[in-house]
């Protein structure tokens, strides 16, 4: 796979796929670095014990591969919402 090193999908992983998803995932950002950035991903909020919470359910932005590089130009930009 060209780009091998932008992807790994863990299909072993009892969570896998952690999001319905027509591709397979990319297991890279399984814990997603943009959670505290404003990711141009389907995130929303939710209101957790009074609180909102940002809610990244039905956000695949960072298991696409084609996004990797976005990914990382958000990360170097390190502007946090």
């Amino acid at each position: 796979m060209e780009n091998s090193s932008r992807f790994f999908a863990n299909k072993d992983c009892e969570y896998y796929p952690c999001h319905k998803c027509s591709v397979d995932i990319n297991c890279l950002f399984c814990y997603c670095p943009l959670y505290e950035f404003d990711c141009p991903g389907n995130y929303s909020y939710v209101e957790v014990r009074g609180k909102k919470v940002k809610s990244c359910m039905d956000c695949v932005f960072p298991h696409i591969p084609e996004n990797y590089d976005k990914v990382i130009e958000i990360l170097k930009q390190g502007k946090s919402r």
